[in-house]
């Protein structure tokens, strides 16, 4: 008699949130009919925890870049005093956490249309909530780029810390930015690590579930990195 061997168990949805920074290829076979709400709520939720763990580390970053914000205003709308400036940064560090809570979600949802659309002109057959789970798995490594950020604050002089671009892991962190275009410092600030990191996660993501060569997809995952740059470049036109 032959002995009946037991199915394989498959892993847990909770070991994806390990596997995908080792094994993102089994995580995007194993889920890809999987519903993109929970990784994306577990990506929100950390890094809301981070954002509180760290706040006090990053204080400086935020003061560097309000302090700027505030001179850029006032030189524009002389009409705007320093005690109504006070009062709106007041609002903004007490609901901080907020533009986390919504921003996070909005940003993965946003990713993933993208990725879908440009999926699509790469023959990609993934739909729509395949493409959202993409993005929400691809957003794992903003969890390490939080905690690099908090990091990199700690072992800092807060007064070289002028600018969010001092804690990312890019070459945005070594350019002056008081001597260097706002312009440059974005598309710098957009080769962080992290981002790149995530970027090859859409890549791998489009590959596996959108059903086309891996190349193909790395290219794609690059368009959405490109129109993902667009928002920050036009920011910092607007700054100039």
């Amino acid at each position: 008699m032959t002995a009946s061997v037991a199915p394989a168990k498959s892993p847990s949805v909770w070991e994806d949130f390990i596997d995908i920074f080792v094994s993102p290829s089994a995580v995007f076979a194993r889920r890809e009919k999987a519903n993109f709400f929970l990784p994306m709520m577990v990506v929100t939720i950390v890094l809301l925890v981070l954002y509180f763990g760290t706040k006090s580390l990053m204080q400086p970053v935020f003061d560097a870049e309000f302090q700027r914000g505030m001179a850029k205003a006032m030189a524009n709308n002389p009409q705007i005093t320093a005690e109504q400036m006070e009062k709106g940064r007041a609002i903004t560090e007490k609901f901080g956490f907020v533009f986390v809570l919504f921003g996070v979600p909005i940003a993965i949802m946003l990713t993933g249309v993208v990725l879908w659309f440009v999926g699509k002109l790469f023959d990609a057959t993934e739909d729509a909530g395949a493409a959202l789970l993409i993005a929400a798995y691809a957003a794992f490594p903003k969890i390490l780029q939080s905690v690099a950020a908090a990091l990199i604050a700690f072992f800092t002089d807060p007064s070289k810390i002028d600018s969010m671009a001092r804690v990312t892991a890019s070459p945005a962190h070594f350019v002056s930015i008081g001597t260097t275009s706002p312009v440059v410092v974005a598309l710098l600030a957009r080769l962080d690590i992290f981002t790149i990191w995530s970027t090859i996660l859409l890549g791998i993501g489009l590959s596996v579930i959108g059903k086309i060569p891996r190349g193909r997809a790395y290219l794609a995952a690059a368009v959405v990195w490109v129109i993902a740059a667009l928002l920050p470049v036009l920011q910092a036109i607007r700054s100039m």
